[in-house]
């Protein structure tokens, strides 16, 4: 509760000791410790960003926490997810995180959601809760957690990481802008591409984390002044932080219902025309290219189109590369052209999209070839665990 009566709430002895350095700072006190005591909070994801903040929530005296994620513990996760450990991967992320939440602070109450939030689950799951912390990675769940705040006027806090940046805000607090006068509209699938094709530093989600679990603190205490109309930008290459002024914009659609977010990003659309490019594309899996490597034929070229720095990781042996971004500005074409000389073209990726997507813009400039289904990450599982699989 946001305006809990405080009378009714009870620190303990434990409560005392364990929060002692709070209790003494006069913007906290023991009021404000019983405020995080009675508040409750739902996290939107266990991932880079739901990690640290569910940590300091728990660490600050949160009493009620509430999870949603429906994914399991992946070792390329642990580099960042720093709630998640070893021993956890290939299980359910929400049982590591209340896991690691309890050995911080066995007297919180949590509550996990296995499901994947959707318009038919958010208003009831969000309902219970004060604040809501968004730490997702997708726009149309991103959309779906706005929207759903903005009906049940709850504050929504706000983060997100990529590469080397990261973002923070405050939406939809005291009437404040929400997450719609930011983005007014979403950006084409597949324009902005996500943390496993793109890369992100791993303390980035820790910087970005800690600032939205320090806002939903400040949120609940009534102190200090959030960020809400403020979004915070920063740079780690550059170690820099400035902000840009978000107001609510008055002609903005009114909001009275949740909606297919899918359809409003355009995902089934841009897979329908995906399928449909991809469906004039030959494929071979990573079996077939295994036996046409073993062959000996010298009729091909077998051309992969990741990033350098991508293929100094990994590589199959005999590839030559192309990266797709130069395939995509023309300069790459004419180089995979003269690497053909009247050979076959087979091309792979990490998982095989960005390769058909290349493929694509070949087939346009006359140059036909096949793709190699699920790329190099597949060539590591099924045929040549030696090769790194990032």
């Amino acid at each position: 509760m946001l305006n809990p009566n405080l009378d009714e709430i009870q620190l303990t002895k434990d409560d005392y000791a364990r929060y002692s350095r709070h209790v003494i700072l006069p913007e906290v006190g023991l009021d404000g410790q019983k405020r995080l005591k009675a508040a409750s909070v739902l996290c939107i994801g266990t991932g880079g960003l739901g990690s640290p903040l569910l940590l300091y929530l728990a660490a600050a005296g949160i009493g009620r926490i509430g999870i949603v994620d429906f994914d399991v513990v992946d070792s390329s996760n642990l580099h960042r997810q720093i709630i998640h450990g070893t021993s956890w991967v290939d299980r359910p992320k929400i049982e590591s995180a209340k896991s690691r939440i309890l050995e911080i602070n066995p007297h919180c109450q949590v509550d996990l959601y296995e499901t994947r939030l959707s318009s038919e689950n958010a208003l009831q799951i969000a309902e219970p809760y004060d604040v809501v912390v968004d730490g997702t990675d997708n726009f149309p769940t991103r959309y779906l957690v706005n929207d759903t705040c903005v009906l049940l006027n709850k504050p929504n806090v706000y983060g997100s990481i990529f590469r080397f940046e990261g973002q923070a805000t405050v939406f939809n607090y005291e009437g404040g802008p929400n997450y719609r006068d930011l983005y007014p509209e979403p950006p084409p699938p597949g324009l902005v591409p996500s943390c496993a094709e793109g890369g992100v530093l791993g303390v980035l989600c820790g910087i970005i984390g800690t600032i939205q679990a320090t806002e939903t603190i400040k949120i609940i205490l009534g102190t200090g002044t959030t960020l809400s109309g403020r979004l915070l930008l920063y740079n780690a290459l550059e170690m820099k932080f400035r902000e840009l002024k978000l107001r609510p914009n008055p002609v903005r659609p009114v909001i009275e219902k949740l909606i297919d977010y899918e359809m409003f990003c355009g995902i089934p659309q841009a897979k329908a025309a995906e399928a449909a490019a991809q469906a004039e594309i030959q494929e071979m899996t990573v079996k077939e290219l295994k036996q046409l490597l073993d062959s000996g034929a010298d009729d091909y070229v077998l051309l992969d189109v990741r990033n350098p720095h991508e293929y100094d990781i990994a590589k199959i042996p005999g590839s030559v590369l192309v990266p797709l971004p130069d395939i995509e500005s023309g300069s790459g074409v004419a180089k995979v052209k003269e690497l053909l000389n009247g050979h076959k073209l087979v091309a792979h990726c990490k998982m095989g999209g960005r390769s058909a997507k290349a493929l694509g813009i070949l087939k346009e400039a006359g140059i036909n070839g096949i793709n190699v289904k699920g790329g190099i990450t597949a060539w590591s599982r099924e045929v040549d665990p030696s090769v790194p699989e990032y």
